[in-house]
């Protein structure tokens, strides 16, 4: 038994130093983004905290990790010493795409809360969450993901900006907001993040995101333009052309025989395959040739009254069965939400200002990607990099 207990020590302290190792490579891709030695130093050590043993990852705490008397140095780091974080999106982006990049891969959009009190955070308000599923006092990011066979992470984030924020200067100053930043839609982010990693050539083929992304008009005719393949949630009284004439998503589906629908897996969950019957009806375009559109849809084996509807458009030789393929990846963007609050405190800043947030949420999303790309490479895990034995032990290495 001793024997074995000193080999579980080695192979500890051979994970450790491999973590540590990684750590170092992983912040050497963008050490040069900041300036001073002892921004850089600080940069590296935050990175470090927000992948430990940390039961909050706010100002105090990980000052205490970094060895620090007191917040300040965090804070300066995050408020106003020296570097882009845009820069190290940048690099972010580069990092998911050397270790997880696919052809196939599906760029999934998607928002989520970060739950505030006070009035004072930048673009905070009354609004809803999806995070708390109610109207709740919260801060709305809208993020990137990239999903492959190979693994999923974030790729980029914006702040959502409401209209009582945009037309109020006294608060825009005070919160730090730049004068260029003007109010935008959720898919107009959305837009601006795909144009972004369109532009530095992602290998990506789809995109997918839920109904606020879907029912957008002007987003689905942008990526037709870019010949982007798409599979989009919509609502159920979303309006379709078929035939001449408009029609609801629900009326359309529902006018099927039940003939139809093909029982298909949308992926593996927690549970096993996620088993949903599907259908789909392809509408009337004026496209090109040899693309196509279609009206998807879901509906629950258990609850026949259960549906999601989705709008999607590729090769006119795409089957049923990679539209659903597809349309379940875009619960990624779930799953990694989770696992970037719960492992690395991406939801766990006490910043206010515009730039703070994003100096935090990009360190945030690089630690998570780091995570990320160490479960897609580990020996342990199988399917869509769920371990075999238990979780891995991401943070506890640092």
């Amino acid at each position: 038994m001793i024997g074995v207990g000193r080999s579980e020590a080695r192979e500890q302290r051979a994970e450790v130093e491999s973590w540590q190792t990684g750590l170092k490579g992983l912040f050497a891709g963008i050490a040069h983004r900041f300036f001073r030695s002892e921004v850089r130093e600080r940069a590296e050590r935050y990175l470090a905290g927000l992948l430990g043993q940390l039961e909050r990852k706010n100002g105090w705490q990980m000052a205490e990790y970094l060895g620090e008397s007191g917040p300040q140095g965090v804070q300066r780091l995050l408020n106003s010493a020296c570097w882009d974080a845009d820069a190290v999106r940048d690099d972010l982006r580069d990092y998911v795409f050397e270790h997880l990049g696919d052809d196939d891969a599906v760029l999934v959009i998607d928002e989520t809360g970060f739950l505030k009190k006070g009035t004072k955070s930048a673009g905070v308000q009354r609004q809803y969450s999806g995070t708390a599923g109610r109207i709740e006092n919260c801060q709305i990011g809208v993020f990137l993901v990239y999903a492959s066979v190979k693994g999923k992470a974030f790729l980029d984030r914006e702040l959502y900006l409401p209209k009582v924020w945009a037309g109020d200067a006294s608060r825009r100053e005070e919160a730090g907001i730049p004068t260029d930043v003007q109010f935008a839609t959720k898919p107009e982010l959305a837009r601006r993040m795909l144009e972004r990693t369109l532009g530095a050539k992602v290998p990506a083929k789809w995109v997918a995101g839920d109904e606020v992304y879907g029912d957008d008009t002007h987003l689905r005719q942008w990526l037709e333009s870019e010949d982007r393949s798409y599979v989009l949630a919509v609502s159920c009284n979303h309006r379709v052309w078929q035939d001449g004439s408009q029609v609801t998503a629900d009326m359309l589906i529902g006018g099927l025989p039940a003939s139809e629908w093909r029982t298909l897996s949308a992926g593996d969950g927690s549970l096993g395959p996620r088993l949903y019957d599907w259908v789909r009806v392809r509408l009337s375009s004026d496209g090109p040739a040899d693309k196509a559109r279609w009206l998807l849809a879901r509906r629950s084996l258990s609850d026949p009254s259960d549906l999601a509807y989705y709008r999607a458009s590729g090769s006119k030789e795409t089957t049923l069965a990679k539209l659903v393929q597809v349309a379940g990846r875009r619960w990624t963007i779930e799953e990694s939400f989770e696992r970037a609050k719960g492992l690395v405190g991406l939801d766990q800043y006490e910043v206010r200002t515009w730039k703070a947030w994003y100096r935090h949420v990009t360190l945030g999303l690089l630690a998570h990607a780091y995570l990320e790309v160490i479960r897609s490479q580990s020996a342990e895990t199988t399917g869509e990099g769920r371990p075999k034995k238990g979780e891995l032990r991401m943070n506890c290495c640092l």
